[in-house]
């Protein structure tokens, strides 16, 4: 017996006959019930991927803002570090102060990469990136704020006058003769 041949004679196939040869009433003869509109396949599924497209959008912005304000969170936690850390200048203070400053500095420099997976035609990232330079600006000056505190930053006359020039001699005096 050769594969694929049917068993009952040798030039029958096996088919379905998928014709609507009844009496019943089909669907097409019943009336749509009211507010309900056949859509063709094509229409629908161009707004159900309009619709993705939204949702994604939508997605990718709230997400923006997310990433946008999470430097407060940061600017919170260090802000409760500086002020655990005191007044006083040592190596933990020191320490927290100028990672209060770099991680500003690194943020500012990657806005970019940051917010490159939300960039979108639909999604308009302008406020949220000001939003996450704003804050990152605030940490910066709060890592400022705190080497002022610390008395690490040179605003003081005092600090400067080893650059400063020697006065003018106003006087002379010059020695003379001891008389006994």
């Amino acid at each position: 017996m050769d594969k694929g041949k049917a068993v009952m004679g040798a030039g029958r196939r096996w088919a379905v006959d998928f014709s609507d040869q009844s009496t019943v009433p089909s669907s097409r003869d019943i009336l749509d019930p009211p507010g309900f509109s056949r859509v063709s396949p094509e229409q629908d599924d161009s707004a159900t991927s309009r619709q993705k497209k939204d949702a994604e959008a939508n997605w990718k912005l709230q997400k923006a803002w997310e990433v946008a304000q999470s430097p407060f969170k940061n600017l919170m936690m260090m802000g409760f570090m500086m002020w655990m850390a005191g007044n006083t200048v040592h190596l933990f203070s020191i320490g927290i102060t100028f990672s209060a400053l770099w991680q500003p500095l690194s943020a500012l420099q990657s806005v970019g990469k940051v917010f490159e997976p939300f960039k979108d035609n639909k999604v308009e990232l302008l406020m949220p990136k000001l939003v996450f330079l704003a804050l990152n600006l605030g940490g910066l000056a709060l890592g400022i704020w705190k080497l002022n505190t610390l008395g690490l930053l040179p605003t003081h006359a005092s600090d400067w006058v080893s650059s400063l020039p020697p006065p003018q001699e106003v006087e002379h005096s010059g020695g003379g003769f001891a008389f006994h």
